[in-house]
């Protein structure tokens, strides 16, 4: 590995930080958090999801205000303080009972945690141009950093009351975003120069893709929300829970170097459909056994699918566009992802309150998933794209 490699790399594991800690602390610590709490609150499966809903909520409008906020500050700014931002608000879900208060930090994490991850992408995907890196690897290691936080928070929660919990999670996203303030120095830039005229981002060139990847939002929050409590409603006891939560982090982790290649060789939806399709079939898995094996094999395929799903809209926006574009295409599909995250966890709640429970609530997700599938094999190459 050549000395500019090597920093590329480096660089790249640092930056991955910034989704261990917008999405494996700040989102997807909640599934290991909702069953004490549900227990300690009262709540029922409706108020459960509501509380990611408010929290992709936040993450819709952090992905809203993202575009104006890169015309005045460089990405990496805007990384650094979402990631700050992020373990302060973290802190303060353990110092509070009461639901609005609750619904209120959930909403403030996604607009800090919008802040970083899209941030992060795009900072992925101007690091995979440097000489000798390979693009799709760059980002998927980017992506792949989410499995840090899910293993962090699989090691954290359990043995801890649910408001130390939080503190502790809070603590861990302050000292990764430290490490990334340090491993990233070499990143910060201007703000993005806006496109020349004719190169911008259209949407109605992504109809197909921004489907997909609507449905894979809906879908894919089902599982993350509540396959720790379907598991626990199942009888699978604690530490089996704790190891189906690593392994799942690791496959995240692992997942950047088993679809790399996918995610090079195709321009269109082709590997959005595939990663989608996987995705339904490991969400119907614990629907249809609690057998250890199959557990497994959900925790495991599901890890090493659905972060690889957002890689997949990265590299899709920028094998078809020109690079002063990538800000407006990721923040269209960022936008599209939390837009699908708030009505995905209450409609799964509101399904598992009645008949079939969470079964069935699951259920509805790998469907969802399907279709999205389906939609996102339709998604072509856009003629004329630029060569990178």
């Amino acid at each position: 590995m050549s000395d500019t490699a090597r920093d590329t790399f480096v660089t790249a594991a640092a930056l991955a930080l910034g989704a261990a800690i917008s999405l494996g602390l700040a989102r997807f610590s909640y599934a290991l958090l909702l069953p004490p709490m549900r227990a300690d609150l009262g709540w029922s499966y409706f108020t459960a999801g509501a509380m990611n809903t408010f929290n992709a909520a936040g993450y819709l409008v952090g992905a809203l205000l993202l575009p104006r906020a890169l015309a005045r500050f460089d990405a990496r700014t805007l990384l650094l303080a979402g990631g700050f931002g992020t373990a302060l608000v973290l802190a303060a879900h353990g110092l509070v009972r009461s639901d609005a208060w609750l619904y209120s930090l959930r909403a403030l994490a996604g607009v800090c945690s919008a802040a970083t991850f899209a941030t992060g992408g795009l900072l992925a995907a101007r690091l995979g141009q440097a000489p000798g890196a390979k693009p799709a690897l760059v980002l998927g290691l980017y992506y792949g950093g989410t499995g840090l936080g899910i293993i962090a928070s699989a090691l954290i929660v359990p043995p801890l009351s649910w408001p130390g919990a939080w503190v502790a999670l809070a603590m861990a996203a302050l000292l990764g975003n430290a490490v990334m303030a340090r491993g990233t120095r070499s990143l910060a830039a201007p703000p993005a120069a806006a496109p020349a005229r004719g190169e911008g981002f259209r949407a109605r060139d992504f109809a197909f893709g921004l489907l997909g990847y609507l449905m894979f939002g809906l879908g894919y929050i089902g599982y993350m929300t509540f396959i720790v409590t379907l598991l626990r409603e199942q009888g699978v006891g604690g530490a089996v829970i704790v190891a189906f939560y690593v392994l799942l982090g690791a496959g995240v982790i692992a997942s950047s170097w088993l679809w790399a290649p996918l995610l090079q060789r195709y321009r269109g939806g082709q590997p959005l459909a595939v990663l989608d399709a996987l995705l339904a079939v490991a969400t119907l898995l614990p629907v249809a056994s609690a057998h250890p094996v199959a557990v497994f094999a959900s925790g495991a395929l599901f890890g090493a699918v659905f972060l690889s799903v957002v890689a997949s809209t990265t590299v899709l926006v920028r094998h078809n566009l020109p690079p002063a574009a990538w800000p407006a295409g990721i923040a269209a599909f960022t936008i599209v992802f939390a837009g699908g995250q708030i009505v995905g966890p209450v409609l799964v709640g509101w399904v598992a309150d009645g008949p079939g429970g969470l079964v069935r609530g699951l259920a509805l997700s790998a469907g969802v998933l399907a279709l999205g599938a389906l939609l996102a094999s339709r998604q072509r190459a856009l003629p004329n794209a630029p060569a990178h």
